[in-house]
């Protein structure tokens, strides 16, 4: 059975990130409170860019956090964050397709799945772990349905 998991390290990474915008933006507004050696335009850009981007990079983090189980001719695909469970077999499969894109010298590699209910699933070698289980198992088991680029 081929397990596909998000890595810890992104989003150990990720979360790095948002503690450092959360603490820069408490800095910003705590400045403000106290001193406002700075004009208020800038106070009220520098809170706003800051949060608008601590949003994006916590939905970031949500939308990726998904798993994937596939074996025994099902596909199991788990959202956690959405509370939801869905199970295909591999007949319910229309179309998968595999795009890699070159980007600083480094390959990004992602699967997408289509099923016959129109839902869509993506999965990247970047972001979770399994990936290569999950296109080896999708040769051997499905290889008429992949879609070539």
């Amino acid at each position: 059975m081929v397990s596909c998991k998000p890595k810890r390290s992104t989003y150990l990474a990720l979360g790095l990130v948002v503690v450092v915008l959360f603490a820069g933006l408490s800095f910003l507004l705590y400045d403000f409170n106290t001193s406002r050696e700075f004009p208020f335009l800038f106070y009220l850009l520098g809170s706003t860019i800051v949060t608008v981007v601590l949003l994006l990079v916590l939905v970031k983090m949500m939308a990726g956090y998904k798993f994937l189980a596939a074996g025994k001719e099902k596909i199991e695909i788990w959202l956690p964050l959405k509370a939801q469970r869905r199970t295909y077999g591999l007949t319910d499969l229309l179309a998968w397709q595999e795009e890699e894109i070159k980007a600083n010298q480094r390959i990004f590699r992602q699967l997408i799945l289509v099923f016959s209910d129109k839902y869509s699933f993506t999965i990247s070698n970047h972001e979770h772990l399994g990936y290569d289980g999950l296109k080896k198992y999708l040769i051997k088991k499905v290889p008429k349905k992949r879609v070539k680029p």
